[in-house]
């Protein structure tokens, strides 16, 4: 990377980026204002930049926004420590590295912020490297492919340095090249020195800072690493006789492979240097605490034996016992796809291994900031039920409807493509170049390009194709140096793709994110970009490499044709065109595949997809299941659960795809699900005023419609429950499709809820409801006129208080359990308690049943609303504010309902986090 201290235009932004506000996105008149200080600024020491430029530059990385990350966690046995530590320890690695973010990477102001944010909450989960005693925690990061989880983990494993961890072991996927690249972005944003020429920082002679050791005025802090970011820089015998420092006295860095033996030998090196033997013999490291950061999770760390009781597989079981080796150590797994991590058995220990790798102690959701293209952005998102809108796919996805004659997709390691290259993957070509050439008229020239191919896993299938595309490519090259024979002939090809592709769908974007230029100016740069661009296959048996690095000052244009290699982990930077026929049978394997997720500053517009139909409606549907399971973990996190509660189910697939390898979902269950025989309530509310007044006007809506057409039976105590009887199911629909939810409230919602009871009314079912409007007669608020009826509000204690300073209210649950029988005749209400006794045999028998034993006696029209006035928290001396609405509804089962598969983990099976019991006041 060049120096961009050097760089007049870098030390302009970043000196404009400290004058603008830095906790809000700065308005349009303090980014001139700044800009025009700094410009004169310069000017007057002789320095000139492009003011308009400038100011571009400025506006696109201020309008980047990223939400904060949420979490389930465990607090048993965690010792919290952090904001203390904030105070007593330097924490030198981390400035460092945030500014090497800020002025080397320029990342957007807000996303180094949150990765701030984000990296100190994780790291305060772990537990504190000076505690005394043994400790263990155990975690999992949820990112999204391509979407910056390296940068994050190395800000943690920084701050974890400058905490006190002292041996630090990333485990960087199952490819040297993933592992090499993996060590390089380390040896950058961390230790600071190129790891081929040095092992630690301290070292005389050979030293060549790179990265964040490279930066005027940085301050040289010791550290050190036995591996390097060499092909064959792994950990080995060789390397660990080859170690001269002490282990304890400074941060020592290893990046390995996930393999069992690798593993060992790192297990056995630090026991032998480092070991000492317990009450029983055996040898452990009792004064070193442990920090393993694990990339990509789901992949390889999972065990797959069927039998819980069995020995584990064997990269599992050495990760397993790494950890055992150690009386303190912490362990973060980082994963896009956590389909495999979910279905771990929270319960799986074994003699000799120690504990499975399920995160018991926190699981984490890190939203990806607005400028990351993901799934949502590439095929389009809709998003049932919700008062967000669905989000629109961009127009990058180009069909290949004419690949099998080439290359049919059950083709085996020995077969030829047949003929010369499909039209479409030609079109991917010069779509690549024009690519190459529009970034260069746009003033990115010293950039990396790239184009991947992946249409099979066989390497001598892809050396073959390799073969062909390079063909082509001299071809467009000789004909465009052709001035008088084919050379007009393939510049007109290009313009008439400029012209119907690019245009176009250029003119779909912002004029901020793609800025618009003539023919002419592309034009000029085909022949230069086209000369740039190489070739190459990237496969377990190829020569080829990817060298960015080594290309960094300059810049590299590469098609790359692989697999297997190029299909986990693996970044190719500066992506633009994908041509992708590889389909895949799982959730998790499809999504990493998708190598063209992440960030395209500037050239976002300039990126394609060439894939066939099938797989572009295979994406539609894993993006939609992914999305549905991230949002699930974000409510569960916003109840305050545990991951020991972590019941999380994944949407089953329509197009026969399964949600992760079978061997990984040893411990999951298929199951089907509806609101038929359900009890869906309300438990996270939105406090916004206008959404809080929106509901009350619904609630007072509903009243009204039923007062008009039923008697209403009058509460048998002041203040207490109003009940209607025999109301029609539309005035039903009518509410819930009215009722607003908080974001966060995924498994309540309102509108999917009206289309169900519209379903059923239409089949004959939940022709007639009961609905109560629960006061209570206890409460020592004053009553509430609601529609013309006078009720107690009820109160209901907050579940995360800390959650109200965003404007959301979250309680365990609104039920009063004893409610759900509202509506059922003295036979009924006999039969449930009879099936509850039954079912509680020798325990003592409930007052009254549970809700599932109630909903199975109700009749298939018999439908219960149960509404909560409930009492705003902390109320204003003023007088009672609006009331918030919570409902709950009692669904019998249905005769006809569909149900959605999903495939459930052993927590979900268990519990369902609405079924607990809870006193209340009503």
């Amino acid at each position: 990377m060049s120096d961009v201290h050097d760089d007049p235009m870098a030390r302009a932004r970043r000196l404009v980026l400290s004058f603008l506000p830095q906790d809000r996105q700065p308005k349009s008149e303090e980014i001139h204002n700044a800009v025009n200080v700094i410009f004169g600024m310069l000017a007057a020491q002789g320095a000139t930049v492009d003011r308009d430029q400038l100011v571009k530059e400025i506006e696109a990385l201020t309008v980047v926004f990223q939400e904060r990350s949420l979490a389930l966690t465990e607090r048993e046995g965690h010792e919290p420590w952090l904001p203390e530590a904030k105070n007593d320890r330097d924490w030198d690695f981390w400035e460092r590295y945030r500014r090497y973010l800020e002025d080397v990477v320029s990342l957007p102001p807000g996303v180094v912020r949150r990765l701030d944010q984000s990296s100190d909450d994780v790291l305060s989960q772990l537990e504190d490297p000076r505690r005394t005693g043994p400790w263990r925690r155990r975690g999992l990061v949820i990112g999204q492919v391509q979407s910056g989880k390296t940068g994050q983990y190395i800000g943690l494993t920084a701050k974890a340095v400058d905490a006190g961890y002292r041996f630090i072991v990333v485990l960087a996927g199952i490819h040297n090249d993933l592992r090499s690249q993996t060590q390089l972005r380390i040896d950058e944003g961390l230790l600071g020195f190129d790891t081929q020429n040095q092992s630690r920082s301290d070292e005389n002679g050979r030293s060549r800072a790179i990265g964040v050791g490279r930066m005027p005025l940085v301050k040289k802090l010791k550290i050190a690493s036995p591996t390097n970011s060499g092909e064959k820089g792994d950990f080995g015998l060789a390397t660990a006789k080859a170690i001269n420092f002490p282990l304890g006295d400074f941060p020592v860095v290893l990046v390995v492979k996930k393999h069992y033996k690798i593993l060992e030998y790192v297990r056995q090196w630090v026991l032998d240097v480092h070991g000492v033997e317990d009450e029983n013999g055996a040898k452990v490291i009792s004064d070193l605490p442990l920090f393993v950061i694990d990339d990509e999770a789901d992949n390889a760390s999972i065990n797959t034996v069927r039998d819980p009781e069995a020995d584990p597989t064997k990269t599992n079981a050495a990760i397993r016992k790494l950890m055992k080796s150690f009386d303190k150590s912490a362990y973060v797994g980082y994963t896009a796809t956590p389909f495999a991590n979910i279905y771990i058995d929270p319960e799986a220990d074994n003699s000799e291994a120690g504990e499975d790798l399920f995160p018991a102690s926190f699981i984490r959701s890190l939203p990806s900031p607005s400028n990351y293209l993901g799934p949502e952005r590439v095929f389009g998102l809709q998003v049932e039920d919700e008062d967000e809108a669905d989000v629109q796919a961009l127009p990058l996805v180009r069909h290949v409807d004419d690949s099998d004659a080439w290359l049919p997709s059950g083709h085996k390691s020995g077969d030829v493509p047949g003929g010369d290259l499909p039209d479409s993957l030609r079109e991917a070509v010069l779509s690549f170049v024009l690519s190459c050439a529009t970034r260069r008229a746009r003033g990115q020239v010293k950039v990396h390009n790239s184009m991947l191919v992946h249409v099979t896993r066989f390497t001598a299938v892809q050396k073959l194709v390799d073969e062909q595309v390079r063909d082509y490519r001299h071809l467009v090259e000789d004909m465009m140096r052709d001035r008088y024979g084919k050379g007009p002939e393939i510049r007109a090809e290009f313009r008439a793709l400029w012209e119907r592709d690019f245009v176009p769908t250029t003119d779909c974007f912002e004029p901020a994110q793609a800025e618009r230029l003539t023919w002419e100016q592309v034009a000029e740069q085909l022949l230069p970009a086209l000369r740039k661009i190489d070739v190459k296959t990237v496969n377990g048996s190829s020569k080829d490499a990817l060298d960015y690095y080594d290309n960094r000052r300059k810049g590299l244009s590469v098609i790359a044709i692989g697999g297997q290699k190029l299909s986990r982990g693996l970044t190719l930077e500066g992506l633009t065109v994908s041509y992708y026929l590889r389909p895949s049978k799982t959730y998790d394997t499809l999504l990493q595949m998708g190598r063209w997720f992440g960030y395209r500053p500037g050239y976002e517009d300039l990126c394609r997809l060439y894939t066939m139909p099938a797989l572009e409606d295979a994406y539609v549907e894993v993006t939609a299941a992914t999305d549905e399971l991230r949002r699930e973990v974000e409510e569960m996190a916003t109840l305050g659960l545990t991951p020991t509660q972590f019941g999380l189910k994944v949407r089953s697939s329509s197009l026969k795809l399964t949600v992760t390898a079978r061997n990984k979902m040893r411990n999951s269950t298929k199951v089907t699900l509806s609101y038929s025989g359900e009890g869906p309530e309300t438990v996270i509310f939105k406090l916004a005023k206008s959404t809080v007044e929106h509901n009350f006007q619904a609630l007072e809506t509903l009243i009204h419609r039923m007062d008009a057409i039923a008697e209403p039976i009058p509460a048998e105590k002041p203040n207490g429950k109003v009940r209607w009887n025999g109301v029609p199911a539309e005035i039903i629909s009518e509410f819930l499709s009215t009722y607003e939810t908080d974001r966060m409230a995924q498994r309540v919602r309102p509108r999917l809820i009206a289309k169900y009871v519209d379903q059923c009314t239409e089949v004959g079912e939940l022709g007639s409801w009961t609905v109560c409007l629960v006061g209570s007669t206890r409460s020592e608020l004053p009553p509430h006129e609601i529609a013309g009826h006078t009720v107690g509000l009820v109160k209901r204690g907050s579940l995360n208080p800390k959650y109200r300073a965003e404007g959301r209210y979250t309680i365990r649950r609104v039920l009063s359990p004893p409610d759900e029988m509202i509506g059922l005749d003295p036979d009924q209400q006999d039969a449930a308690r009879k099936a509850a006794e039954r079912v509680a045999k020798e325990k003592e028998t409930p007052k009254t049943p549970a809700g599932p034993y109630i909903r199975r006696q109700r009749r298939t029209d018999q439908g219960l609303l149960l509404v909560y006035p409930i009492a705003v928290p902390d109320a204003s001396e003023a007088g009672q504010p609006t009331p918030l609405v919570g409902f709950q509804l009692s669904f019998p089962h249905s005769e006809y309902q569909s149900k959605t598969e999903y495939e459930a983990n052993s927590v979900w099976l268990q519990e369902d986090i609405y079924t607990k019991d809870e006193e209340d006041d009503a």
